[in-house]
């Protein structure tokens, strides 16, 4: 821990200069992150400066190859830089600047060609890949579209179906005032059901006495009454005969009989009634 303390203390020493090292708390998970920052730190600085030292020696070899080209100009065409045409200087800084914006080596026409054909084919790829975008644009807009629909029907079911809901919530609601209006009479109806059987059969009242009872007995005093009109009907003929005696006498004895009896059982039913 000891030689991660130092190393740390190095390093915060180096980042921090001619400023005072914060204070912080020493334990073996600073020292370790701390120790972890410093090689990530380390690291990144000699990175660095082998960039730098590349760029460096580039910048020497394109100044070197730069002075090259201005003394062949110079001694074998007898061109120097101030003497060139300001078209001519536009044509190479354009050139120059071509160079840059296509990252080449140099500016010859080999590296140019390449970086151009690099170029097109990347136009080229972006061009595909903005024409596969394309058809997937129109396909998300026609799946859109269809969605759109499909949520103004669904709206227009759930409206629907809450105006439906409201027509049975009132039918059942109406329903069940209906039936607690009919329970209500129901109940009020048996109430007065026992208490009129109550009050009955406080009276002593019979069955025999009941209004059922009373028109079936009504009935039957009517057939009664019937029965003995068709007897009579059957006995005025021979009322107006001249019969034999002993024959009549029997005829009359039975028709008297049988009058006696249904008269009998005529007061028995007109009796009962009356009561």
């Amino acid at each position: 821990m000891s030689e991660k303390l130092q190393r740390v203390n190095r390093w915060l020493a180096t980042v921090f200069g001619d400023e005072a090292v914060p204070q912080f708390e020493v334990t073996s998970r600073t020292v370790d992150i701390l120790d972890q920052l410093a090689e990530s730190s380390e690291a990144r600085c000699l990175h660095g400066s082998l960039l730098a030292e590349d760029l460096n020696e580039k910048v020497a070899e394109y100044q070197a190859e730069a002075a090259h080209l201005q003394a062949i100009l110079r001694e074998d065409l007898g061109i120097s830089l101030a003497n060139l045409p300001k078209s001519c200087t536009d044509y190479l800084s354009s050139l120059v600047d071509s160079a840059v914006v296509l990252a080449v080596r140099d500016t010859s026409f080999s590296s140019l060609t390449l970086a151009l054909n690099q170029l097109s084919n990347e136009l080229l790829e972006e061009e595909k890949s903005e024409t596969k975008l394309d058809r997937e644009l129109l396909h998300l807009r026609k799946k859109l579209s269809a969605v759109l629909v499909l949520r103004g029907q669904l709206q227009e079911d759930v409206s629907k179906m809450h105006q439906e809901q409201m027509v049975v919530s009132a039918i059942t609601e109406e329903r069940q005032l209906n039936m607690d209006f009919i329970k209500a009479k129901t109940e009020e109806i048996q109430h007065r059901r026992e208490t009129q059987e109550a009050r009955l059969a406080a009276r002593n009242m019979k069955e025999s006495l009941s209004h059922q009872a009373l028109v079936q007995l009504s009935a039957e005093v009517t057939e009664l009454q019937a029965q003995i009109k068709d007897l009579k009907k059957e006995l005025q003929p021979f009322m107006d005969l001249s019969p034999s005696p002993s024959l009549a006498l029997v005829k009359i004895e039975e028709a008297k009989r049988e009058l006696a009896a249904l008269n009998t059982q005529l007061e028995k039913h007109v009796d009962f009634k009356s009561c």
